[in-house]
């Protein structure tokens, strides 16, 4: 039996500053820690890339104890890490980092793309780790959009892209190291869908672009207010698209831990936070130049 999740939090996506980009950021937000286990949403761009405008160059930093996350949307980005990998990732591809114990990465539109131009969007999430998983072995999942399971509605008008977690027949190809959904939907004007949650998740829906009516009750419009919480207390969701609409579905199992988060690390005391800093100062994440 089916019964909409009861909407628990309707925000704007305010713009914030990170260094030389401004991004939008609907979590955390005030009266929002966090939507356990994600911890924090980062909507960025779209950015007209060019030689003589390239904001999003970020250069090797250090993680610790969550899963770093990114979903491209538009453009090409480089992504290259102290495991060694090196990676294009494209408009609808997905990078999934386990940094564990410590990974250094950097990323930056491709060289190609700066000089061709264009613009580049995505939506960055730090997904928590529980205190067992916080120093397990760093690891890099990619996949491409044509890789990713997808389903339809039955007028074509929804395509939802499973990138993690289950929805009907569907499995996404990310392993993952707890409970969690991640689903990315194109949805074109009069577009709707219902999506199972587990009871137990915590979920939110992000609008990127557009305007979408949520469970009959709320609409989020770009600009406006983009983002809904669900309470605990049923197992699905639903939406219906009033323009052309691109959304971000999250759900996972509560990891109900104490979060300790300096910068670029998450763990659960201070003093594992003093203990990541001294081992990344004395190169114990690895390196990259």
């Amino acid at each position: 039996m089916k019964k909409l999740k009861s909407i628990q939090h309707k925000v704007t996506s305010p713009f914030v500053n990170m260094g030389a980009i401004k991004l939008r950021q609907p979590l955390p937000i005030e009266g929002i820690e966090n939507v356990d286990p994600f911890l924090l949403l980062h909507h960025y761009g779209p950015y007209a890339i060019s030689e003589f405008n390239n904001p999003f160059d970020l250069g090797p930093h250090p993680h610790r104890g969550f899963e770093p996350i990114t979903l491209l949307f538009k453009g090409e980005q480089f992504h290259r890490d102290s495991l060694g990998n090196e990676m294009v990732v494209k408009a609808g591809g997905i990078q999934w980092t386990t940094a564990g114990r410590g990974i250094i990465h950097a990323e930056a539109p491709t060289k190609e793309f700066v000089k061709k131009g264009g613009d580049l969007e995505g939506i960055q999430l730090w997904l928590n780790l529980p205190s067992t998983h916080k120093m397990m072995p760093a690891n890099y999942q990619h996949f491409e959009d044509e890789q990713i399971p997808k389903l339809f509605s039955e007028d074509k008008k929804v395509q939802l892209n499973i990138v993690a977690g289950n929805q009907s027949t569907k499995s996404g190809l990310i392993k993952t190291q707890t409970e969690v959904n991640v689903f990315t939907a194109i949805v074109q004007e009069n577009g709707e869908m219902s999506i199972d949650i587990p009871e137990n998740h915590q979920s939110l829906l992000y609008l990127l672009e557009g305007e979408i009516l949520v469970n009959n009750k709320e609409i989020l419009k770009k600009g406006e207010h983009q983002m809904i919480t669900f309470h605990q207390d049923g197992n699905s969701i639903k939406f219906k698209a009033k323009s052309q609409c691109t959304i971000l579905i999250l759900s996972g199992a509560p990891i109900k831990e104490k979060v300790s988060q300096y910068g670029p690390f998450v763990m659960n005391t201070q003093t594992e936070i003093l203990e990541a800093m001294r081992d990344y100062n004395q190169g114990k994440m690895g390196y990259l130049y």
